[in-house]
């Protein structure tokens, strides 16, 4: 058995996956250019490992202001794994009710904001109460989950409800239930996660089709660019350019925090 081509051939898959999805890929990246255009700020969560697609989706290379990614350490940091700041700290911790609100607490919101919510179960309680607070604001909620693995998971939530019960919009990673997707004979368990994978094509064809937008508007955006593309001062410029526009827009959030 060849398991590295066993993976490539299922990623293969879940590319089509997301494929398919273009008509809903568009319109959340048309909602997400209208938060932007408008000078508001399109939330970012995921709790855990979905805290992955909250930093690519900004900041880093190829992307620009207009995204807050509320990343909470509380419920990502845990790289020790066991011991202070562990995993079980934090698995024990996203399924902690009022700590959403708690969070959402620090920021003013708009109902020209939009939100995307990632969970690849999506029964998590913290990211779920994130999209009810959302939606109780009047603001749009994309979800991106692994809707197989959502449908044969049971929410931590007393009243049964799912992520997707508070969604706009649902996204699909194209991971199957479990999300690893390589059994090998012999070993009980399957290994290598595909969720990542799926999660990461969609906010970055998000992300693309959202610059497209902002261009045709005459807002061409600030991005994140490698010295090596554009020279070194102009990658200097658009590195301080964009970290002062995400400057700008999150002060409106803050200043109205609590209202």
């Amino acid at each position: 058995m060849n398991v590295i081509e066993t993976y490539l051939d299922k990623c293969a898959e879940i590319v089509e996956t997301v494929r398919k999805q273009e008509p809903q890929i568009k319109q959340a990246a048309q909602w997400f250019t209208q938060t932007i255009l408008q000078g508001r700020m399109v939330h970012v969560f995921g709790s855990g490992h979905s805290r992955i697609m909250a930093e690519e989706m900004w900041p880093r290379y190829g992307s620009f202001p207009g995204f807050n990614p509320i990343v909470e350490l509380s419920l990502t940091y845990h790289n020790n794994v066991v011991g202070a700041n562990g995993q079980r700290q934090a698995m024990f911790l996203e399924n902690v009710p009022g700590l959403a609100d708690r969070i959402l607490r620090n920021f003013g919101l708009d109902e020209r904001d939009t939100a995307l919510v990632i969970s690849s179960s999506g029964c998590n309680i913290v990211p779920i109460e994130m999209a009810e607070l959302f939606q109780r604001k009047k603001i749009k909620v994309v979800a991106l989950v692994t809707k197989e693995h959502l449908a044969k998971s049971t929410s931590k939530r007393a009243d049964g409800k799912k992520l997707s019960d508070f969604a706009d919009l649902v996204l699909d990673s194209g991971a199957p239930i479990g999300d690893s997707i390589v059994y090998i004979p012999g070993l009980e368990t399957p290994v290598a996660p595909g969720s990542t994978v799926g999660g990461v094509m969609i906010v970055n064809t998000i992300k693309a089709e959202v610059a497209k937008l902002l261009t045709e508007a005459g807002q061409p955006p600030k991005v994140l660019t490698a010295g090596a593309i554009v020279g070194t001062a102009k990658a200097t410029a658009l590195f301080e350019g964009a970290y002062d526009e995400h400057a700008h827009r999150l002060a409106e959030l803050y200043k109205n925090a609590g209202k």
